[in-house]
């Protein structure tokens, strides 16, 4: 390893060998053999509920878009790839001149998204669009998944504020940033890594340790030297020794300095039981106002038990399970070629097929049409942008299952023009209105999709003239 600092050398200015090898491989063979201008169509999408749930939240687009247009081969990145002896010096060269000229339709961020629908739609030149794949894939389906997550988190908490607490426990630097992203945009009100604040805007909140409180001889000097430095940030960990003695001493230490106690902690035992004890404590003294926060191994399905049996906390510190996705390892997104030009750039569909009928793809350049009524959504389509939407949608996975268009209904097109042969036509909004689209989005939707015990799903298919392409097409394939 060379003596540079490793995090310069990781996080460089130039991210384009962020890639799988056989990016680059196919890449140098469509251009070895004269493919560099034809024109393809990749689709990123997922096939599975992220969680056993019901819905995924689309996000990581705005990050991916500066990829995009941030990406080139600095004389590092050649210089690296020529010792592999892989690439002839020529093809070097045109990745050195390579400037992105790709168009990019994608979901908006905070969007509800369900299986085989894309969230991205990438066309342009085949090898541009085809070294991309894996970027986008890390950045997409990460933050789309804990997105997913602190939604579901959110939802357990019924309004109560959660701060997503995981830096410590998150997969790398980069991991840590990008789960803070995603989680605020799936619904969390703060987060505790500071970096984040910084680079998000991201409201940023923190309490203190048990080591805080175990340097001192007295746990009651603790607090108070505690409230001393930060007199508006007064929240104490009251769990170092004895919970309900803790309690007692913050009280003290409050009434003694007249301080505001915007909160105490609890981060083991029985946070039900603790947290009721600790209320009526806290009440009894006056301090009505002061929160009760919950830490130590949180998941949604733990907030949910907690709130149904009473416990009287408002205040949630979510790490591990949150930013680590827990439950899930990874959201199983793929990017599929579904169309590719011909020497005469005739668009020509493509579609992979296999025994497992999940991972048979959808072929052509497709848009996602959701329908709703005055009571909220009802259905999503997905059909051909060439061929146009239809009047049938059949089920992706059950073709027995099928919705008509109704009359009285409404849609949207969820597919938004972003990028334009490589440059911005999309403004990308702050992330508090990210997050606030994920609240409005999901409240139209049937609440029986958010639960976590055999949640309802909602009606995704693929339009009834797309469909009978894709298995025109299946057949054909299949006779060769």
């Amino acid at each position: 390893m060379a003596k540079n600092n490793l995090l310069k050398q990781v996080y460089a200015d130039s991210l384009s060998l962020l890639t799988d090898l056989y990016e680059l491989t196919m890449a140098y063979a469509y251009w070895k053999n004269g493919l560099e201008d034809r024109h393809g169509v990749f689709q990123l999408f997922f096939r599975k509920h992220p969680f056993e749930g019901a819905y995924a939240l689309c996000a990581g687009t705005a990050v991916a878009l500066e990829y995009i247009e941030n990406f080139h081969f600095e004389e590092e990145d050649l210089s690296y790839l020529e010792g592999l002896k892989l690439f002839e010096p020529a093809f070097l060269d045109y990745l050195r001149g390579m400037k992105m000229e790709l168009n990019v339709h994608a979901m908006e961020e905070g969007t509800p998204v369900f299986p085989y629908e894309p969230m991205m739609r990438v066309e342009g030149p085949i090898i541009q669009a085809q070294i991309l794949e894996s970027a986008l894939l890390n950045i997409i389906n990460f933050q789309t998944l804990i997105a997913t997550k602190a939604s579901r988190v959110c939802f357990a908490a019924d309004g109560d504020h959660i701060v997503e607490f995981g830096l410590r426990r998150a997969q790398g630097i980069d991991g840590a940033i990008a789960a803070s992203r995603g989680a605020f945009i799936g619904g969390c009100h703060s987060t505790s890594n500071v970096l984040a604040g910084k680079l998000f805007g991201i409201p940023v909140m923190g309490t203190h340790a048990h080591s805080w409180v175990m340097t001192f001889d007295d746990e009651k000097e603790s607090f108070r030297a505690f409230a001393k430095a930060l007199p508006k940030n007064c929240i104490f960990l009251i769990d170092t020794y004895e919970t309900l003695k803790g309690v007692e001493r913050a009280i003290e230490v409050a009434k003694e300095d007249n301080l505001k106690m915007r909160a105490v902690r609890l981060d083991s035992g029985d946070l039900n039981k603790l947290s009721i004890q600790v209320r009526k404590m806290l009440d009894e003294a006056g301090f009505t106002e002061t929160k009760i926060m919950a830490t130590n191994e949180l998941t949604e399905q733990i907030i949910w038990d907690l709130k149904h049996q009473g416990a009287k906390i408002t205040l949630w510190g979510v790490g591990t399970n949150l930013v680590t996705g827990k439950g899930q390892s990874a959201l199983d997104g793929v990017y599929k070629l579904s169309a590719v030009q011909d020497a005469n750039r005739n668009w020509l569909y493509r579609l992979k097929i296999s025994e497992q009928v999940i991972k048979t793809t959808n072929p052509g350049i497709s848009q996602v049409r959701r329908f709703f009524d005055e009571k909220g959504y009802v259905a999503d389509m997905l059909y051909d942008e060439r061929m146009g939407p239809g009047e049938t949608i059949i089920h992706h996975t059950d073709p027995g299952s099928q919705k008509q268009v109704e009359s009285n209904w409404q849609s949207q097109d969820l597919l938004v023009p972003m990028l334009k042969e490589g440059k911005r036509v999309y403004e990308v909004p702050p992330l508090e209105k990210m997050r606030a689209r994920s609240y409005e989005e999901l409240a139209k939707f049937d609440p029986s999709m958010r639960r976590f015990l055999n949640p309802q799903w909602y009606f995704a298919g693929i339009e009834q003239g797309l469909y009978k392409k894709k298995l025109k097409m299946i057949e054909e394939i299949q006779r060769k």
